[in-house]
């Protein structure tokens, strides 16, 4: 089996790549990440998605490609720039709502319908907010993270933040988990 022969890339995935390298955006989610956000939101129609850390929207792409046309996903993100591009790529899709707005704050005020799957890919949801994010996620719905393998970007002591997480995980009876040393390290929990 040869992983690296990623199929179904999102069209506009080459073009939002683009744009990452034009800004100097060095924070892209990888394209293994991608196909396997698809694969999960794929297998929830009429779901409700949230991603926290939209970035450029690299992994939105893929996330927005798995939906059907009765899902709903909303993408948030702290960087108005970055929210603006997303808005450019993504902005005419009534599915998606792009909210410019801390992750933290809108985990506070967010009152709506759980999630069938959450990518938090930022530090609210993530490395705090836990508790908050875990409560969101539906009976039967997906919480997943990347980067728990090291990155070249990671600050000093990052490492810690990242066993505090799995540790955290790992206690949860609420939650079935899966690591995956794959990718950037992936970490799969369903919600019993």
């Amino acid at each position: 089996m040869n992983d690296s022969n990623i199929q179904n890339i999102p069209k506009i995935h080459a073009e939002i790549e683009r744009k990452s390298e034009e800004i100097g955006f060095t924070m892209p989610s990888d394209l293994y990440v991608g196909s396997f956000l698809k694969t999960l939101i794929s297998s929830k129609p009429k779901g409700n998605f949230l991603e926290i850390g939209t970035g450029i929207g690299l992994s939105l792409s893929w996330m927005v490609e798995g939906m059907d046309n009765g899902s709903k996903l909303i993408s948030i993100d702290n960087d108005q720039e970055l929210i603006t591009i997303a808005q450019s790529y993504f902005g005419d899709d009534e599915r998606v709502e792009l909210v410019c707005m801390d992750g933290t704050e809108w985990l506070k005020e967010y009152t709506g319908s759980k999630f069938d799957l959450i990518f938090a890919d930022a530090w609210p949801g993530k490395y705090s907010e836990i508790e908050e994010v875990l409560d969101l996620v539906k009976v039967g719905g997906f919480y997943v993270v990347d980067d728990m393998k090291r990155q070249p970007n990671w600050p000093e002591g990052h490492e810690n933040h990242v066993q505090r997480l799995i540790d955290y995980l790992e206690g949860r009876d609420d939650f079935q988990i899966t690591k995956m040393n794959w990718s950037t390290g992936l970490i799969l929990a369903v919600k019993k």
